[in-house]
Order: C-alpha cells, then structure tokens, then sequence
C-alpha cells in the first residue's frame, strides 16, 4: 500500500515515528500521526486544523498531559494499563520469564514500512494507527484521488474517530463534520 503514498505522506509517516520517538514512545499511534500532519506546514490539511485552531504545539502539548513523555511502561500507566497486571497474567498461560525475551521479529515486518526509522528504534504501529492509514486508503478511494496524500491521513483520523489524535481534536471544540468538509474542499 506504501507505493500509493505520495511524498508528503510517506514523509508524514516517518515524521510520525520521529515524533513517538522524540516523546520517547514506544509506539505509534494515531496522536503522532496528527502531530506529523500538524508538522508539514505546507500541507492542506495542516493548513485546515491551523485554521480551526489546532497547531502542532497545541496537540504535542495534549499528548504530552494525556500521554507523559516517556518509556513505555510510563506510557501505559497514562492510559490505566497496569504492566504488573499484565505481566502476571501473561505469566499465568505462557509461564514465568514469558515476556523476557522479545520474539523474533517476521522478515515481512522487518521489510515492511511499518518499521522505524530514527536511528532503528522500532516504533511499532498500533491497532489504531493501522486502521487510521487503512482508513486513509478508503477516504482516497471515495474521493477518487488515485493517491494517499497528507489529507488522506487527516481523513483517516477523523473517520476512525476514536484514538487519541480524534480525542485531541474532538477536545479542541472542533466539529468533525466541518474539518471533513473544509479538507475535502481543499483537497478538490
């Protein structure tokens, strides 16, 4: 899917792993691909959420208070996860010392673009990042664009509607339904 990307938003994928990596997270989720929407300027669809108020400080400081800025267990903590909880009953079915070692990583993941980039920290993608740049595909599909572009990925934020990055926006006071429509106008 990777080669229906346009530039911009392969560079805002990467910039998404850059920013997790600059928070020190160890993942990817859809707060960081928000944040690397809000970091290319240029783009329509930054350009729509600096309109309605959304910059990119704004949101980084938003994950920052939701999130911390941290390892993952810090993280984890920030949303209710308790590791100790989860180590435990890991333990309980797998046996002791389960989580210990880390699996070996599939040759597709390794070659897949779901990898990092920033000095090869793996940030994995999650569940709601995934659906975000799925859902990035469909918004082109509908709106026939032939391409996945930086305003694909907004889309794709705002119709998943659940993760942090549409908590962010939805605890801006914007109206989903507006950003849709001012983006799309831009995006022709």
């Amino acid at each position: 899917m990777f080669e229906r990307f346009t530039d911009g938003a392969r560079r805002a994928v990467l910039q998404a792993q850059r920013e997790a990596a600059e928070l020190r997270h160890g993942y990817v989720g859809p707060e960081h691909l928000l944040l690397a929407v809000l970091a290319e300027p240029e783009e329509p669809a930054a350009a729509v959420l600096v309109e309605a108020g959304l910059d990119h400080e704004t949101v980084r400081r938003a994950v920052r208070r939701l999130l911390g800025e941290g390892d993952d267990a810090q993280a984890l903590a920030a949303i209710g996860v308790d590791l100790d909880a989860v180590r435990e009953a890991v333990e309980s079915v797998f046996g002791e010392g389960a989580l210990d070692a880390a699996p070996e990583e599939s040759e597709s993941r390794r070659r897949g673009w779901f990898r990092s980039e920033p000095k090869g920290r793996r940030s994995p993608f999650t569940a709601r990042a995934r659906k975000v740049i799925e859902l990035s595909l469909r918004e082109s599909l509908r709106l026939k664009s032939g391409r996945i572009g930086v305003g694909h990925l907004l889309l794709g934020v705002l119709r998943e509607g659940e993760g942090l990055g549409a908590r962010i926006i939805a605890d801006h006071g914007l109206d989903f339904a507006a950003l849709r429509g001012a983006l799309e106008a831009r995006l022709g």
